[in-house]
């Protein structure tokens, strides 16, 4: 019985992706780290006020605030509990370790997820290795117990990954809001019926062929949805065809068949 149920493991993380857009994270520190903690964020689309002085900033950090990409520079170091007021989470980057361990008891005390770079028991959540492929996020973990593991283990996911799995999950992702478009409603037989179609859909092509999916493909695609149906790749392509030759001009689509007539013709008289 206890076979058919998923095994606990006790002692991991619960690996999540956190929505961070538009939201206000403060990061203390302006060095290499904080440099590496920037771009994570950045890629998240977070408003991030920084608070380091200017004097001594890792260059890429300074970078990040003279292009305009940080939305709030604070040119000073940390000395006021009210720098946290508003944020929806906050990160340290510096080596002292005392006002580390003071900012996180002040953001613990707002109830703002923290995490404090080099102190693991002062942290509500690690960083990990990211492969990025345009939609795609794996995040490995080893739970802050070697990260240099997980480093490697990233280089061995990117090699195993197929080129076009980003512009795959990029279509998918388009067929799927077509899709909400005409069936709209959430949960119920069409949410499942929803569903399921999408699983097929996945399934009956492989990602190459996702990747290559113009917008009349996704388009022939979904027209299968109230019937359930899923067409092959072939029909596709011979549906390109069919509509190339229609936008021939008429004059050259005459001129074609007059001279496939005129060739049997000959050919029946000779």
């Amino acid at each position: 019985m206890t076979n058919e149920f998923t095994k606990i493991e006790p002692g991991g993380s619960l690996l999540i992706a956190w929505q961070l857009k538009d939201k206000k994270v403060v990061l203390i520190g302006g060095g290499e780290v904080a440099a590496g903690r920037i771009v994570n964020l950045l890629n998240a689309d977070a408003k991030i006020t920084l608070i380091a002085p200017r004097k001594g900033l890792n260059k890429e950090v300074a970078y990040r605030i003279d292009s305009g990409q940080i939305h709030e520079f604070i040119d000073r170091e940390y000395n006021n509990e009210d720098d946290l007021k508003g944020a929806n989470m906050v990160f340290t980057a510096i080596d002292n370790v005392e006002i580390s361990r003071h900012i996180y008891n002040v953001a613990k005390s707002q109830n703002i997820p923290t995490n404090v770079a080099d102190i693991p028991p002062n942290c509500d959540f690690y960083f990990g290795s990211i492969v990025r492929r345009g939609p795609l996020q794996i995040l490995i973990s080893t739970g802050g117990q070697g990260p240099r593991i997980s480093a490697k283990l990233k280089s061995i996911v990117e090699g195993a990954l197929p080129r076009s799995i980003g512009p795959a999950i990029n279509n998918v992702g388009k067929l799927r809001s077509k899709l909400r478009s005409i069936e709209p409603t959430v949960g119920g037989k069409p949410g499942a019926k929803r569903m399921k179609w999408m699983i097929k859909v996945c399934d009956n092509y492989t990602f190459d062929e996702l990747a290559e999916m113009s917008e009349e493909d996704l388009d022939r695609i979904l027209k299968g949805y109230q019937d359930n149906e899923i067409p092959k790749r072939s029909l596709l392509d011979i549906s390109k065809v069919l509509s190339a030759i229609k936008s021939i001009s008429p004059t050259i689509v005459g001129m074609v068949i007059g001279s496939v007539m005129t060739y049997s013709f000959i050919g029946r008289n000779k």
